[in-house]
């Protein structure tokens, strides 16, 4: 079989990016300068990560970034504070509240204080439901990115077969009901599911968002599947066996620089749009 499509994650935001930059300088004209606040509880290195790397990319795109830090022993009804706080903050456009939080607080609760119009990451109830019912203005970013992939490499999805392996609320569930919205015919698979490999051998799509290493294997693949692989591992591996998946696709994304970049891009892409809602 001849090499598959290389989905370069990269490229993807790259575009969005170009395109929000005249946005953020639109919106400047106006004097608005779009907010992101993102709230960090206790001190773990990856979150903080992630975190700083997201302020970078706002820095970079002229997006305001607002850090509040809490200690670890936050209580669930301090953060609900500070979330109505930054709620009530007219300058503030999008919320981010890094999880996981400390196992001491309510992280439903906290993701829901969140006000809908500043949901930007996709997090609350709320949101979910709007996004299940196709009408959510910032849907979870790592499932819009995938959209956004294929919509970018023009690849279809309408009567394909798509299996999502992985049900999170912020990954798996609502990227399921995205492509259910797009006319795919749409199998989750789960920790619980038995002989995943059987319904992965019947997927046109296969979205892997499992969080575990290498878990999808390349001999479960269909020639001619399209792989969107959202894990990110340590050592910078997917959720999938890259190199076997490879083999049999037509289309793959590579990680790191697949899935992952395009995910920080619809942040920022629903943060601007957020701002631009409040002129």
């Amino acid at each position: 079989m001849a090499e598959p499509m290389i989905l370069d994650g990269n490229e993807v935001s790259k575009r969005i990016k170009d395109k929000l930059a005249l946005q953020v300088a639109a919106l400047e004209q106006k004097g608005v300068r779009p907010c992101l606040a993102t709230i960090l509880v206790g001190d773990d290195p990856a979150s903080a990560t992630y975190v700083r790397m997201k302020g970078n990319a706002c820095k970079r795109l002229g997006i305001e970034s607002k850090k509040i830090e809490l200690p670890e022993e936050t209580t669930t009804k301090e953060l609900l504070a500070v979330i109505r706080e930054l709620n009530n903050d007219s300058s503030v456009h999008g919320i981010l509240l890094q999880h996981p939080v400390p196992s001491q607080i309510d992280e439903r609760a906290a993701f829901d204080e969140i006000a809908i119009e500043k949901d930007v990451d996709g997090v609350t109830t709320l949101g979910f439901a709007q996004n299940a019912f196709g009408f959510a203005h910032y849907p979870s970013c790592t499932p819009a990115a995938i959209l956004a992939i294929l919509d970018h490499y023009q690849l279809p999805i309408e009567g394909k077969h798509a299996v999502v392996v992985g049900r999170s609320p912020i990954l798996g569930k609502p990227v399921s009901q995205m492509l259910l919205n797009r006319n795919a015919t749409v199998t989750i698979c789960h920790s619980r599911t038995e002989n995943v490999s059987d319904f992965v051998k019947k997927a046109d799509i296969v979205v892997a968002a499992v969080g575990k290493p290498e878990f999808i294997q390349g001999e479960w693949m269909k020639t001619g599947a399209v792989v969107l692989d959202a894990g990110y591992n340590k050592g910078n591996i997917g959720d999938c066996d890259y190199d076997g998946c490879a083999q049999r696709a037509s289309a793959i994304t590579p990680v790191p620089g697949g899935v992952g970049p395009v995910t920080i891009s619809m942040l920022l892409k629903h943060t601007v749009e957020a701002a631009e809602r409040s002129v």
